[in-house]
């Protein structure tokens, strides 16, 4: 039978530039050609913010981790379950008239509930119940029926 290696570790992705993986890298090319775009076509005051606004975004869609999983899948999942939730919520939208008349509906007083009463248990009975229960239920007592 032939040995087959199988690669481990297929989450981890290769590094070209020291830690910097190539999705890191294509995403840091892209944010410098926006940035680079946005210093030719505005004047330099709106570049610099601008250009810091592009600058964070790219730093933290190439390098932020939010439960070991890359930014830029975090949100694609955020915006998924954004459209489509798992969690199906029925919420019933009531009518003002419907409001109004169970505010304005008298409460409903309950009678108080009453205990049944216990008949007292004999001490014959009680060690019959005792000795029902020692053996799990084997013994079923004088008459034949658990009680």
């Amino acid at each position: 039978m032939q040995q087959v290696v199988v690669p481990q570790f297929l989450d981890v992705e290769d590094k070209i530039i020291g830690p910097i993986s190539v999705r890191q890298f294509v995403e840091l090319i892209v944010g410098g050609l926006i940035i680079v775009i946005f210093y030719r076509i505005f004047d330099f005051s709106l570049f610099i913010v601008s250009g810091l606004i592009v600058l964070a975004i790219t730093l933290i869609v190439a390098f932020a981790k939010i439960n070991g999983q890359p930014f830029h899948l975090f949100l694609l999942n955020f915006i998924q379950t954004l459209k489509n939730p798992k969690l199906k919520v029925w919420r019933k939208f009531f009518t003002l008239d419907e409001i109004k008349a169970d505010l304005i509906k008298p409460k409903e007083e309950k009678p108080p509930l009453r205990m049944a009463a216990r008949q007292p248990v004999s001490k014959s009975r009680l060690s019959e119940i005792a000795l029902v229960i020692d053996t799990g239920g084997v013994y079923q007592g004088e008459n034949g029926v658990n009680d």
